[in-house]
């Protein structure tokens, strides 16, 4: 019986749920790459990312109405009725000048943390927000020096988006 439990869910442990939820994480991210990549270029700035309910769950922060439809015109080619994804996309107007002169726009309230040896981004997360899901939150604001969310190094400076406030 323990092990019809592990295969449905029964008896799973804490650290088995977590690797399902990071595997489902990992497949949405690569499912809905090309949103993530078109938030990028929008400017868009995300304050959260992880699953919720089995679903990629997306808030962010939108320079412009403009950049926030263009967001939600590319979820709808990867899957029309977007039935695993939740996005609360917002606009901010006061975003667009820094983004458009290539600035952090929108780090307004985050600060610099400089990586030490035995850091990952989920523990930098649980630090910052009492959350190691929220790294990708963290990774997100730092695409210009990160490329992987694995791969970060001991003296690199990172920025970290303020909490939210909600």
């Amino acid at each position: 019986m323990g092990i019809f439990d592990k295969m449905f869910g029964g008896g799973a442990s804490e650290s088995e749920q977590q690797q399902g939820a990071q595997k489902r994480f990992d497949e949405l991210k690569q499912k809905y790459q090309s949103v993530l990549n078109m938030a990028d270029q929008q400017h868009i700035q995300f304050q959260n990312l992880h699953v919720q309910d089995n679903k990629l769950y997306i808030k962010g922060i939108a320079p412009s109405d403009e950049a926030k439809n263009k967001f939600w015109d590319q979820i709808k080619l990867v899957k029309p009725n977007a039935d695993d994804v939740t996005a609360e996309i917002n606009v901010d107007s006061s975003r667009a000048m820094g983004a458009a002169a290539g600035g952090a726009g929108g780090q307004e309230g985050g600060e610099t943390y400089e990586i030490k040896s035995g850091d990952t981004l989920s523990k930098i997360s649980k630090h910052f927000y009492g959350n190691a899901n929220e790294y990708m939150r963290i990774f997100y604001a730092n695409r210009d020096k990160l490329s992987d969310p694995d791969k970060i190094q001991v003296g690199q400076k990172l920025v970290i988006p303020a909490a939210d406030k909600s």
